[in-house]
């Protein structure tokens, strides 16, 4: 009965009924849509990162970290690449020869680092042969191929076919120079990339840097990242003599990222329910202040206190278990469709692009976070209904009958 009583008092005032359920659905819509857009943002970030730079897992010489000198390789690069890629879990795998370069053109020179690779091995990695967007990938049969980031060649003035210089230190400590031909310009959602690194093929670099079958540096591509641990620890037992590192501790800032996501959920939630109570108790308050008769009616009749607290708490509560499944699945839909279609920024494509991001920003949340918003809709409602249910039993059923 005292649903009954509850329900249909909810809608004697549908239009302002309709006004707080309105509220509630856009703020717990807009809400899981901002968190869904921050967090595909980031994950947008953390993915470029791990795909375009520094993979799931890399593999050094230890001191290789501290100075990244030539000199710091490990050797039998492609019995490690054959060790890397049959690991359970891997899905790709690569070894690379690293060294920093001075690259010159007719329009000066500035500073790069040239990573020599396995052409099929970096493809299968790092997607570099799909992000060539002028020229081609290496070809077999030619020599001194080169591929540079095309925001570099600009800046340069380097054309495609054009012969630029590298300057790098060989293994000897000697300043060597070698020209090389460019064949493809590549470009990446990360303009700093693009920038600052070069490809060229390591079987060849490595004869100019004095040595044969070495590398600088191991990355894997795992399947599925949860395996990471897992894959970690069979690695360091695999190779005790490399430094054996995850992306979060390559880039802790990926990590911090992640956690600050967390963090920044939190704080628009209770952002979201203070102005969500806010508005509930002004309309509930309004609510009472407008059947104070009615109320002193129904006291003066027998319904006691308790039942008439009860009968205005749940008529709030009942305003959020209207509004909160509407406003879940309208999120729902919304977050779905991004997901499959994404939110293409491409006027603020360049801004990102410094900062490592994609333009198209595919919306993705936690299946958790709708249950979390849920209950949080639910204890708003219950909070909010603490106070005019308090001024409503504060009535006294003689003074609220002549009330007028």
């Amino acid at each position: 009965m005292l649903f009954k009583i509850a329900w249909r008092n909810i809608w004697r005032s549908r239009t302002r009924s309709l006004v707080v359920i309105g509220a509630i659905i856009v703020g717990v819509w807009a809400e899981i849509f901002l968190m869904s857009f921050s967090e595909g943002t980031v994950k947008s970030y953390i993915n470029n990162a791990i795909q375009s730079e520094i993979s799931h897992i890399q593999l050094h010489q230890p001191d290789f970290e501290k100075d990244k000198e030539v000199k710091y390789y490990f050797n039998d690069a492609s019995a490690v690449l054959q060790t890397l890629q049959s690991t359970p879990h891997v899905k790709a795998a690569t070894v690379r020869s690293l060294s920093n370069a001075m690259i010159s053109s007719t329009k000066g020179a500035r500073g790069v680092q040239i990573k020599a690779v396995d052409p099929g091995p970096e493809a299968s990695v790092t997607k570099l042969d799909e992000k060539i967007v002028d020229g081609d990938y290496f070809a077999e049969g030619k020599h001194n191929q080169i591929i540079i980031g095309k925001s570099l060649a600009g800046k340069m003035n380097i054309k495609l076919r054009s012969k630029i210089v590298l300057t790098f230190t060989n293994l000897n400590g000697d300043i060597t120079a070698a020209a090389f031909r460019v064949v493809g310009l590549y470009e990446t959602d990360n303009s700093m990339v693009d920038d600052a690194i070069v490809y060229t093929i390591r079987s060849e670099f490595n004869r100019l840097l004095g040595a044969e079958d070495i590398a600088h540096e191991g990355a894997l591509f795992l399947q599925d990242p949860e395996y990471l641990d897992t894959v970690t620890s069979v690695l360091k037992t695999e190779f005790p003599n490399l430094l054996v590192q995850t992306y979060k501790e390559i880039s802790p800032e990926i990590e911090l990222f992640d956690s600050q996501m967390q963090l920044s959920t939190t704080i628009f939630t209770v952002i979201l329910m203070l102005a969500l109570i806010f508005g509930i108790v002004n309309t509930m308050l309004m609510a009472v202040l407008e059947r104070i008769k009615e109320l002193g009616m129904l006291m003066a009749v027998g319904m006691n206190k308790v039942r008439v607290f009860l009968m205005i708490m749940l008529e709030t509560i009942l305003l959020g278990l209207v509004s909160g499944p509407i406003g879940l699945a309208l999120a729902y839909l919304t977050v779905l469709y991004f997901n499959h279609n994404g939110i293409d920024l491409g006027y603020f494509s360049e801004g990102m692009r410094q900062f490592g991001m994609s333009r198209v920003v595919f919306t993705t949340v936690r299946p958790s976070m709708f249950a979390e918003l849920a209950f949080a809709v639910v204890l708003t409602a219950l909070i909010a209904s603490i106070y005019p249910s308090l001024k409503a039993i504060q009535l006294r059923p003689v003074e609220a009958i002549r009330k007028i």
